[in-house]
């Protein structure tokens, strides 16, 4: 997959790491940059292709795909953080996550897989999180949606091998987004994931570890996670 003379179309492109990929997409030489957002006039990315996208809703998929049939790369960036546990948290903001996470990614990939099909297998990227493996009390919610989005990244990989399409997941700690409002902690810059995504579709890779964090995580994956949480996580 070369970036130079794709078509690619990002879900939400209006701030964050969305408005990252689409710059840099740009910068890359994509012969057109489908940015996209509930609000697409927030988009202020020259160059781009704006549309109205909410992934929740079918019908803005619908219209989306429809707009949008010359795409050769699909980058499912959009989500949110309610900051919701599971036990005692507010039900409805956690379906929130769930649907936008999970449904919603889900039904933008049902609606460009035909698409890229026809346009040579393409490929498909999804910005998952460190949290796809761990939980930690206060966005407990948040982390499971992640979980099935990138159980949902490795079902739909092996789904669309046979149309030549690349089905990547690209995993990060905490950058330095709206989303991440308040965390203290050290964050990355939202260019890198960006970059580091893009570098891996190029590079063919199923999964993208993009800082150390992501990385240690997932090499704790065979371990007791009893040893896990008492460290890493002081649970």
């Amino acid at each position: 997959m070369k970036i130079a003379g794709s078509v690619a179309l990002i879900t939400g492109a209006n701030r964050g790491i969305g408005r990252h990929f689409a710059q840099q997409l740009l910068e890359r030489g994509a012969a057109k940059v489908y940015a996209t957002a509930r609000r697409p006039e927030l988009i202020d990315v020259p160059s781009v292709e704006k549309l109205q996208l909410d992934i929740t809703d079918p019908d803005a998929v619908a219209r989306a795909a429809a707009a949008a049939g010359d795409v050769t790369l699909l980058i499912n960036n959009a989500g949110l953080a309610t900051g919701q546990n599971l036990v005692t948290g507010d039900l409805a903001k956690i379906r929130l996550e769930m649907d936008t996470h999970y449904f919603g990614t889900l039904s933008v990939v049902r609606a460009f897989a035909p698409i890229l099909a026809r346009n040579n297998g393409g490929a498909i990227l999804n910005v998952l999180s460190a949290l796809s493996w761990f939980s930690y009390d206060g966005v407990n919610s948040y982390a499971a949606a992640k979980a099935a989005e990138w159980s949902l990244t490795n079902g739909v990989r092996l789904e669309l091998t046979a149309q030549g399409t690349l089905v990547t997941g690209i995993h990060l700690g905490a950058a330095d987004t709206d989303i991440m409002a308040g965390y203290e902690g050290p964050m990355i810059d939202p260019a890198d994931v960006a970059r580091a995504g893009l570098d891996g579709i190029e590079s063919g890779k199923l999964e993208v570890l993009v800082d150390d964090w992501s990385t240690m995580i997932k090499a704790t994956l065979a371990n007791d996670p009893a040893k896990f949480y008492d460290t890493a996580v002081g649970a």
